[in-house]
C-alpha cells in the first residue's frame, strides 16, 4: 500500500463533476484506492463517496492507493487532481 497527499486545486473543489472525473480515473485500475480527509476515508471510485467527503478547494487529501497497480494509479490519480479535475 502506497500514501500521497495532494491538495485539491479546482475552485469548487470535489463537487459533482471533478468527483466524476476522479471516479473515472480511479476505476480504470484494479487496485483499491481510496482518500482520507478530516478522518474520513472515502472510496474514490464511488461517486457517492466523494461527494460525501465535502473536500474543497485548497484541502489536503491523503491517497492511499493498494494492489497490483498502485504505482501507476496514484501517478495517474495525483496528475489528475494537481491538474484541476477537469475545471
Amino acid at each position: 500500500m502506497i500514501y500521497q497527499k495532494v491538495t485539491v486545486k479546482n475552485p469548487t473543489g470535489l463537487h459533482l463533476r471533478p468527483a466524476g472525473i476522479l471516479c473515472k480515473e480511479a476505476m480504470k485500475y484494479k487496485s483499491l484506492i481510496t482518500f482520507s480527509f478530516e478522518g474520513c476515508t472515502a472510496n474514490a471510485k464511488s461517486v457517492l463517496s466523494v461527494l460525501g467527503a465535502c473536500v474543497k478547494c485548497g484541502d489536503e487529501i491523503q491517497l492511499a492507493c493498494e494492489g497490483t497497480d498502485e504505482k501507476e494509479a496514484m501517478e495517474a490519480l495525483v496528475t489528475a487532481i494537481e491538474n484541476g479535475l477537469g475545471e
